[in-house]
C-alpha cells in the first residue's frame, strides 16, 4: 500500500518508513471492532473462529436427528456452505490448501444427502468417486462412526464401545475420566449415554449411502471399522475391525506385538461388545445416572457442555435418549447456545466450533498496550473490566488433581465455568497488568489470584498444559475411539513459555524465592523439549514457528541470556525458514510430516511470531527482523488489517485445525509495536510499561539459571 512520504520513524539512526503509520491504522482497526456492553460499562473483542466442514455436516445430522421438519430451511443453509467447499477432486478437506480427508469427504457426503441432494447430482458423483480414493467408508474415524451407526447407517458393533460403566470407575484406578483430557471427557460422557440409549431412541429413517459401497476398493476399505493396511488412519491409531480381527491388518497387528497396550484395549473392547449383548447389566442404570448427572451439573454456568461443539451437540442427543422432552429448559437452552454459534452470509449458514470473546480481548488489550495504547484509555478499561467479569469463581475438574489450590483463571469462551484454561489465563493476566489499576476495581487481587492458580497447575516434568496437571498416560492413546488424537491434556512448550512471560511481565514476583524454583522447572522443560533443530512443536498454533516464538518470548521474558546456545539454536530455526518475501509461514501438513515445519507460504500471523521471537532473543538490528518489519508494513491492507488465506490455529493436531479471523490484526500489531519499543529511544512498552502503571520500574535482573 502507498505510505504517506514523511511518515518515517526515525530512532537513533534507525528509519523505518510507514511503522507508524501501520501502527496506527491497525490500532485503529482493532478499536473499530471492539463491542461495548452498554449496561456494564464494559466490552470487549471476539473475532470469528472458522473451522473445516465437517462442524455443518455434524449439525446437519444432529438437526435431522433432533427435528428435520421444522429446521428443513437451515438444513438447506448448511448444505449450500458445504457444496461451496467441496475440492476440486470431490473431497473435502480439513484446512485451507490441504489435501481431501476422507472423514470430511464422507460426513460430507451424508450431510449433502439428508438435505435432498441425488445420487445423480454432480457434487455427490464426484465425491463418491473421492470416497473411492481415500480409501473408502471403512477408514473414517471413530466419531463419525459413531455419527453413521446414530443414522442407522452403520451397525453399532462397528463403533468402538463407549460404555457408560466407565464414569464409575474410581480416581484411584490407572484409568478413569479424569485421566483424559477436559474436552474428551465432555465429548465422551454424553457419547457414552448415547451408546447405552440410542437403539431404544432412535427410529428407522430410510436414510442410505449404499451407493457409496458399490465399488470393489469401497467395499474393501468398509469390511469393518479397522483403519486401513496399516492399520492407521493419517498417521494416527486408529480403531479395531470387527469380526475375526483380519480386517485391515488387526491380525498382522495382534501377531507383531501380543501384549502391546494397543492389543489389550482391543481385546477389552471386543469383550464389552460382548458384555453389551447381554440381557443383564447390572451396572447400566446406575452408569446412566451417574452420567446424567455428571453431564447435567456441567451445563450450569456454561454455554453448553464444554463450550464446544462436539459436546454440546452430543448432551442434547443424550438429553433426549433420557427422555428430556423437546421443550425441557436445558434441551431449550442447548439448542440456543448452539444457534449462537451459527454465522448467516450470503444466503448461506456455517458454524463456529465455539466462541472466543477471552482469548481475543486479552490478545487483543496485550497487542494495543505494546503499540503505545495508554492503560486508562476508556476500551483499556472496558475491557479489563469485562475480563475481570469472566474470572471463574466456583471449583472445577481440575481440582480433582490440585485440591487446596484457590478457585481462580478464565476460560476460552463467555462461559465454561468448569474447565478454565492456563494459556487464557496466562494472556488475561499479561493483558490486565497493561490497564490501568486505579480504573479496575479488583485488578490486583484477580492477578494474584490467576497466577495462584496457574502455578498450582505447573506438571511435574515443570511444563504446562491446557487445563489440567499431568494428564498425560500416553496408554490412552491406544484405545479404539482415541483416534482423534486428543485423548490427553500434555505439558507444550507453547503455553509454557507463555505461562514464563507472564510471569516475567508481572513485577515483583521473579524476586520470590518460590517463583524462582517454579521457574527454573519451566525453563528445564523448554531445554528437555526443545526439537534438534532448534525449534519447539506449537501445540495450539501451527506449528514450529508458534512454539518457538512462544519459547523464546518465555524464556527471555524471565531474563535467560539471548547468548546460551538453545537461544542461539532456536533464532537460528527462525532465521534459515524466513521467505523470500521477508515473512514466515507453515502449513498444518507439518504436524502430520515435520520436515515441513518452518516451510509455508507466509501469513502475517506467522511473520508476526517469528518476529516476536527474534526481537526478543536480541535480533532486533538484523537483516532477518528488518526484512520481516518491511513486509509487514508494505502487505497491510488499506483498513489496517491484513489479508490471511492459510489458517494457523490448531485445536487437534493433524485432525483439527482453526482458522482465528482475528489473529492476521492483534499479532502484526504486537509485532510491530515490540519492534517500536526495542529500538533505542523507543517508546515504553512490555515490562517497563506494566511496572510504570504500578509506579515502579523495577530493573530486570537476569534470572539466576543453576544448572548441574
Amino acid at each position: 500500500m502507498d505510505r504517506q512520504a514523511d511518515n518515517t520513524t526515525s530512532v537513533n539512526g534507525h528509519s523505518v518508513s510507514g511503522l507508524d503509520f501501520a501502527i496506527e491504522q491497525s490500532r485503529g482497526c482493532l478499536f473499530g471492532q471492539f463491542q461495548w456492553e452498554e449496561r456494564t460499562g464494559s466490552g470487549f473483542w471476539c473475532g470469528e473462529l472458522e473451522a473445516d466442514s465437517t462442524i455443518e455436516s455434524d449439525y446437519i445430522l444432529f438437526l435431522y436427528l433432533f427435528d428435520r421438519q421444522s429446521r428443513h430451511d437451515k438444513i438447506a443453509r448448511l448444505a449450500a456452505y458445504i457444496a461451496r467447499q467441496q475440492l476440486d477432486d470431490g473431497s473435502w478437506n480439513i484446512y485451507e490448501g490441504g489435501p481431501g480427508e476422507i472423514s470430511a469427504t464422507v460426513k460430507a457426503y451424508v450431510a449433502l444427502k439428508i438435505a435432498g441432494y441425488g445420487e445423480d447430482d454432480p457434487v455427490m458423483a464426484s465425491a463418491r468417486r473421492a470416497v473411492e480414493e481415500l480409501g473408502g467408508v471403512g477408514k473414517v474415524n471413530s466419531y463419525t462412526k459413531i455419527y453413521l451407526a446414530m443414522l442407522n447407517l452403520q451397525p453399532w458393533e462397528d463403533v468402538p464401545a463407549i460404555p457408560p460403566e466407565v464414569v464409575l470407575l474410581p480416581r484411584f484406578f490407572y484409568i478413569n475420566i479424569y485421566e483424559i483430557s477436559y474436552w474428551s471427557r465432555a465429548i465422551l460422557i454424553p457419547l457414552s449415554i448415547l451408546y447405552a440409549k440410542w437403539l431404544g431412541f432412535s427410529n428407522p429413517n430410510g436414510l442410505t449411502i449404499s451407493e457409496l459401497f458399490r465399488s470393489p476398493e469401497a467395499d474393501r476399505g468398509a469390511e469393518g471399522v479397522g483403519a486401513g493396511d496399516d492399520g492407521e488412519a493419517g498417521g494416527i491409531p486408529g480403531p479395531v475391525s470387527k469380526g475375526d480381527g483380519k480386517a485391515n491388518g488387526g491380525l498382522r497387528r495382534y501377531t507383531e506385538s501380543i501384549f502391546s497396550w494397543r492389543n489389550i484395549f482391543i481385546t477389552i473392547d471386543l469383550v464389552l461388545k460382548k458384555l453389551e449383548k447381554a440381557r443383564v447389566k447390572p451396572l447400566r442404570n446406575l452408569a446412566v445416572k451417574k452420567a446424567e448427572e455428571w453431564m447435567v451439573t456441567r451445563l450450569e454456568d456454561s454455554d453448553g457442555l464444554g463450550a464446544i461443539f462436539p459436546s454440546m451437540i452430543n448432551s442434547v442427543l443424550a438429553l433426549r435418549c433420557l427422555g428430556y422432552e423437546v421443550d425441557h429448559p436445558l434441551v431449550l437452552e442447548g439448542i440456543e447456545k448452539l444457534e449462537e454459534l451459527e454465522v448467516e452470509e450470503g444466503g448461506e449458514t456455517h458454524l463456529q466450533p465455539c466462541l472466543s470473546p477471552v482469548w481475543d480481548t486479552a490478545l487483543a488489550l496485550n497487542s494495543l498496550g505494546e503499540a503505545g495504547v495508554a492503560g486508562d484509555l476508556d476500551e483499556m478499561t472496558a475491557a479489563g473490566r469485562w475480563l475481570l467479569s469472566k474470572e471463574v469463581r466456583r471449583p472445577g475438574d481440575w481440582q480433582k488433581r490440585v485440591r487446596n489450590a484457590e478457585v481462580s483463571g478464565w476460560p476460552f469462551q463467555f462461559r465454561n465455568e468448569f474447565y478454565p484454561d492456563i494459556d487464557d489465563t496466562a494472556a488475561v493476566v499479561m493483558a490486565l497488568n497493561r490497564v490501568a489499576p486505579g480504573e479496575v476495581k479488583g485488578l490486583r487481587q484477580a492477578v494474584e489470584r490467576g497466577i495462584g492458580w496457574v502455578l498450582s497447575l505447573q506438571c511435574s516434568n515443570g511444563g504446562w498444559a491446557a487445563f489440567d496437571a499431568d494428564v498425560e498416560r500416553k496408554i490412552l492413546n491406544e484405545i479404539p475411539y482415541a483416534d482423534h488424537n486428543a485423548m490427553l491434556d500434555p505439558a507444550c512448550a507453547d503455553i509454557t513459555g507463555r505461562v514464563l512471560e507472564m510471569l516475567g511481565s508481572t513485577p515483583g514476583y521473579l524476586a520470590d524465592p518460590k517463583i524462582q524454583e517454579v521457574v527454573q522447572r519451566g525453563v528445564q522443560y523448554l531445554e528437555d523439549s526443545q526439537e534438534e533443530n532448534g525449534s519447539w512443536y506449537g501445540r495450539w498454533g501451527v506449528n514450529y514457528i508458534y512454539g518457538t516464538w512462544q519459547a523464546l518470548k518465555g524464556l527471555m521474558a524471565i531474563g535467560i541470556s539471548p547468548d546460551e546456545k538453545y537461544i542461539r539454536r532456536a533464532v537460528a530455526f527462525l532465521k534459515e525458514h524466513q521467505n523470500e518475501d521477508g515473512g514466515w509461514g507453515e502449513s498444518c501438513e507439518s504436524y502430520t510430516d515435520p520436515s515441513l515445519g518452518g516451510k509455508g507460504e507466509t501469513t502475517a500471523s506467522q511473520t508476526a511470531w517469528a518476529l516476536m521471537g527474534l526481537i526478543a532473543a536480541g535480533e532486533l538490528e538484523s537483516t532477518a527482523v528488518e526484512r520481516g518489519i518491511r513486509f509487514l508494513i508494505d502487505s497491510q491492507d488499506a483498513d489496517g488489517n491484513w489479508t490471511e488465506r492459510c489458517w494457523t490455529g490448531t485445536g487437534f493436531p493433524r485432525v483439527f485445525y482453526l482458522k482465528y479471523h482475528m489473529y492476521s490484526l492483534y499479532f502484526p500489531l504486537f509485532a510491530l509495536g515490540m519492534y517500536r519499543n526495542a529500538l533505542p529511544g523507543g517508546e515504553a512498552g512490555g515490562l517497563e510499561a506494566a511496572a510504570a502503571l504500578r509506579g515502579t520500574r523495577e530493573a530486570l535482573e537476569p534470572f539466576p539459571v543453576h544448572r548441574d
